[in-house]
């Protein structure tokens, strides 16, 4: 994630009712931006709108796949497995966890857990 972004940009985004919708529908299994549409009762402009706001923070990953017809679509998932947002001396901080990053986790959990 771009560290260049605000705090704020990035609370707003999670914090949007459509997006959090689109992120959830993901979450359970992969979906074409009609089927997000369908399931989450958006209009497919707003579901692009969402998949894009919530791309610029790498939140989710998409795949090209080929239809019967041979027409090309994509599907998207989400890119992580959790979030947490927390509150430090006044000054808020969002960790977004990947599977890849699973060591880094351990690691910021043992960190937690014995402060200096």
């Amino acid at each position: 994630m771009d560290e260049s972004r605000s705090i704020e940009e990035i609370l707003d985004t999670i914090g949007d009712e459509h997006a959090r919708e689109v992120l959830a529908a993901i979450s359970r299994e992969p979906q074409s931006a009609k089927d997000l549409a369908k399931e989450c009762d958006l209009s497919l402009p707003t579901v692009y709108r969402r998949i894009e706001m919530l791309n610029q923070y790498d939140l989710v990953k998409d795949q090209t796949l080929v239809a019967d017809d041979g027409n090309h679509y994509k599907v998207y998932e989400s890119n992580f497995e959790s979030t947490v947002i927390s509150l430090k001396d006044d000054e808020y901080r969002v960790r977004i966890y990947r599977e890849d990053n699973l060591p880094d986790r351990f690691s910021q959990l043992w960190d937690d857990l014995n402060p200096e």
